[in-house]
């Protein structure tokens, strides 16, 4: 699982999309098994395409309020002919529906019968219909209260080992990620900042804008108190970026050669790499403060507690 994390505004959503091509690409490409999707026909695209879905954020906007949930997934095995017959339609409707968590007698209910919680499995059943590859999880838990979030995620980690499935989860809780993802990658206006391996990114921040993400993770210690790096401002416009390093104009460690050199995405170690010119220089004092924040309490968030024995994401 690849975790893609950053604030609001910085590209998650959109990349993922570009991933899936349902937005075309101004510039680059984007390969899949060793396929360029940028070359595929509509037809060649639509086979592809079960071999990748997507989570929706809002699940009350992704489904159709008219349809009823079991036409809803019924729809796709129908597009992609993974039924023989209508009764095998239901049938796998229901087991679908059962292997989310669901009664499969809820197939006859419309959306707005059901909570947020069960709505998010839905659109999960839907996305998993088609027995797809690889799936776009984005910001799949965000619009949920906490309860909800814990059981989505275990639905989604069950699902993820019982199907051999490789997700990218889009996310901005990183309480979340540091427990469920293998490898992390750190987005800001468009531009990748850090990529590595999960435990490695928590415990040894490479960049200045990772280091302030994870300072910024709730501790559930009152009495705890340290000193963190609070980013003033807000993400720029990417229509408008700043020059050389984007994240500059945040950047606490900012210098004047940040303005004029576009830092490049360096190979740091096996594995990890990182965008900033001041990465060696910073390297100690970034993981000094990380350091200063675990001493003396978890680094949990109140949102979610993960117990790595059970596989399986509890709340406080």
């Amino acid at each position: 699982m690849l975790a893609l994390v950053g604030e609001s505004g910085s590209g998650k959503s959109t990349l993922g999309r570009l991933v899936l091509r349902l937005l075309e690409p101004t510039e680059g490409r984007i390969s899949f098994d060793g396929r360029d999707l940028g070359t595929l026909s509509k037809t060649e695209l639509r086979k592809f395409r079960r071999r990748m879905q997507l989570i929706f954020q809002d699940p009350f906007a992704s489904l159709n309020p008219y349809m009823r949930v079991g036409s809803v997934l019924e729809e796709a095995l129908t597009i992609h002919g993974l039924a023989r017959s209508r009764e095998d339609r239901q049938q796998q409707v229901g087991a679908l529906l059962a292997m989310v968590g669901l009664s499969p007698d809820m197939a006859d209910r419309f959306p707005h019968e059901f909570s947020g919680g069960q709505r998010q499995r839905i659109v999960i059943a839907r996305a998993l219909a088609v027995r797809p590859e690889f799936i776009v999880a984005d910001e799949a838990i965000s619009a949920l209260d906490v309860s909800n979030q814990a059981q989505i995620m275990n639905v989604l980690l069950d699902l993820k080992r019982a199907n051999n499935l490789t997700m990218l989860f889009i996310t901005h809780n990183l309480a979340v990620v540091q427990n469920i993802a293998d490898t992390v990658a750190v987005l800001y206006l468009g531009r990748l900042m850090e990529i590595g391996p999960a435990a490695t990114i928590f415990s040894e921040p490479g960049h200045p804008y990772t280091a302030a993400l994870l300072q910024s993770i709730p501790i559930p210690v009152v009495s705890k108190t340290r000193t963190r790096a609070v980013l003033q401002g807000d993400i720029p416009s990417p229509m408008d970026p700043p020059s050389g390093c984007v994240f500059r104009t945040r950047c606490p460690h900012s210098i004047d050669r940040c303005a004029t050199t576009v830092p490049e995405l360096t190979t740091i170690a096996v594995g990890r790499k990182v965008a900033c010119i001041r990465h060696e220089e910073l390297a100690g004092l970034l993981n000094d403060s990380m350091r200063s924040r675990r001493s003396g309490s978890p680094t949990v968030a109140c949102a979610s507690d993960f117990h790595p024995a059970a596989r399986e994401v509890q709340t406080c």
